[in-house]
Parts: structure tokens; C-alpha cells; sequence
């Protein structure tokens, strides 16, 4: 599992997240996302400043070509197209169960990818909100709130006795998440230097998108095909059960896919899988639905 318990604490900070979370002794972590064909996505994280570093690991080097950096709260450098991100994400959760997509890759790595011109910045936003929304944390049992013994009954209304509200389990609320999703006001473009490993990034968009073409036509995968497709093309989620249904019965136990499709259903996850079922385009389907 790359994701280390420390970097899953303070993933559960809303804080961390919005970059006024400084934990001055803790040590820097280093989180590697592997994708394919050796190549990995690196992730380093400086607590005690809030810098944060992507680099690029090519097959057979220990360390990573450096992508991009960013200071405390940005701005952060378009590092990365979004469909190329997109992509990594989908490889990443196909082999990664405990990073299911959208979720915490995507909540990670997303600022290093800005929407350009060119790109479908609501179908963006979409997918980075479905990522923070997915980010939960465990939270205590409020503590009982009525009277230690029976009260009168002109006192034994729950007037009276108020149960302390709960807290929410989802670690950002939605005016955080519409803060982090809004495109800023300025990026750096740190693709156009001498020294980024454009041919290795090129090289494993091709080696992702190979192995994302290739998962329709696996084993029990290639029996739900035509179902993924009607879905797909109705743009309908209705026989999303149905597809469950068919892929247990040919004896899928994928927790990832399974998981994108099981309720409570969460729609951007049911895409994505359909979408990668199908053998379609990646945001395919979301496109239809918006």
C-alpha cells in the first residue's frame, strides 16, 4: 500500500488540505503512486512548510525526475495535463484497491494538473469534487445527551433534552470544496524546460493508455462488454445492478470495480468503471451525463 498511515492522518485534516496546517516536527513524507511498466508518480510533502513536489519515476532509476514544485497554498505548476492524470488515476485504482477514483490520488495530485483552454473545466471540477467528497474519517459516537435518571414528564420532551449534533464523517464541507476546485488565477508551465522527461511522460501515457484499452477484453470483463455499452450509450445508469449482477455471476472479485458499482452508488465512480468497461474514452460517459 504507497499510501503511508501518516499521509492518511493528515489527509483527514481539513486543514491539510487547505494549506494552514503546518506540523512543524513532523518529517517529510514521500508517497509513491505506481502506474505502469515500471514508470511511478512520486509525491513529496514537507508538513513543517507545506511544500509539495511530484516528480516522475522512470523504470530503473531509484529516484524521480522532478515534474513540478509548489509552495504552501500555490500556485502550483501545470505539471500535468488532466487527461493525462485522469488516465493515471484510472491505471493506479485498477491495481491500487485501497485507492479507489475518484478519491485520494486524485485529491492529491489534481493541483498539478490545472484546467487549460482546451479543457472541460465543469467536467473537471466534477471529478475533483466526487475526489474531497470521497475523503472520509472515522468519527466518535456523540455522547449521550438525556437525563442520568427519569425526568418529570412535563420534562421529558426532547425539547429538552437536545442530542449534540454529529460530527460529519466527510472532512471537507462543501464551501472548502468549491474553494480547491476553482481554477486559479495563475499556474506556471514548467513543461516547456530542458529538463522535463516529456518522452518518459509520453511514454507512459501511451503504456497507460495500452493497458486501459486491454482491461474490456479480459476474462469475465469481456462478457459484461456489450451490457457496459448499452449503458454507456443510453447515458442511463438504471442497469447499473444488472452489470454488478453480471460481472459477480462470471466470477468478478475486483474490490475496485465491484466497489464502482455497488450502493450507495456514487456516479462519477459508476462512470469511470462503465466508462473503462466499455473500452470508451475516459469521460465519455460523464460528458453525456453533464
Amino acid at each position: 500500500m504507497p499510501v503511508s498511515e501518516a499521509l492518511r492522518h493528515l489527509a483527514e485534516d481539513p486543514g491539510f488540505w487547505m494549506g494552514d496546517a503546518a506540523e512543524p516536527d513532523s518529517p517529510e513524507l514521500r508517497t509513491t503512486f505506481p502506474v505502469t511498466g515500471g514508470y511511478s508518480l512520486v509525491l513529496d510533502l514537507d508538513p513543517a512548510t507545506g511544500e509539495r513536489t511530484l516528480g516522475l519515476r522512470v523504470p530503473a532509476h531509484s529516484e524521480p525526475v522532478q515534474l513540478g514544485w509548489a509552495p504552501a497554498g500555490g500556485p502550483y505548476p501545470a505539471a500535468l495535463r488532466w487527461s493525462e492524470l485522469d488516465l493515471f488515476a484510472r491505471v493506479i485504482a485498477l491495481d491500487d484497491p485501497m485507492l479507489p477514483h475518484p478519491g485520494l490520488v486524485v485529491a492529491l495530485l489534481s493541483p498539478f494538473a490545472p484546467p487549460t483552454p482546451d479543457d472541460d473545466e465543469a467536467a473537471i471540477a466534477a471529478v475533483r469534487t466526487a475526489a474531497y467528497l470521497s475523503l472520509r474519517r472515522d468519527v466518535p459516537a456523540p455522547a449521550p445527551s438525556g437525563p442520568e435518571q427519569a425526568p418529570l414528564p412535563l420534562f421529558a420532551s426532547d425539547d429538552w433534552w437536545p442530542s449534540p449534533p454529529a460530527a460529519s464523517p466527510q472532512v471537507l464541507d462543501e464551501a472548502a470544496i468549491a474553494e480547491l476546485i476553482r481554477p486559479p488565477d495563475r499556474f506556471s508551465e514548467v513543461r516547456v524546460g530542458k529538463r522535463f522527461p516529456r518522452e518518459d511522460l509520453a511514454d507512459l501515457v501511451r503504456r497507460s493508455t495500452a493497458l486501459l484499452d486491454d482491461v474490456p477484453r479480459r476474462s469475465w470483463y469481456a462478457q459484461t462488454r456489450p451490457l457496459a455499452r448499452r449503458i454507456l450509450d443510453a447515458g442511463d445508469l438504471a442497469p447499473i445492478p444488472a452489470l454488478l449482477g453480471a460481472l459477480t455471476e462470471a466470477g468478478c472479485d475486483h474490490p475496485t470495480v465491484l466497489d464502482a458499482l455497488s450502493e450507495p452508488l456514487v456516479p462519477l465512480e459508476a462512470y469511470w468503471m462503465v466508462e473503462t468497461l466499455a473500452g470508451a474514452e475516459p469521460g465519455t460517459l460523464l460528458r453525456r451525463r453533464m
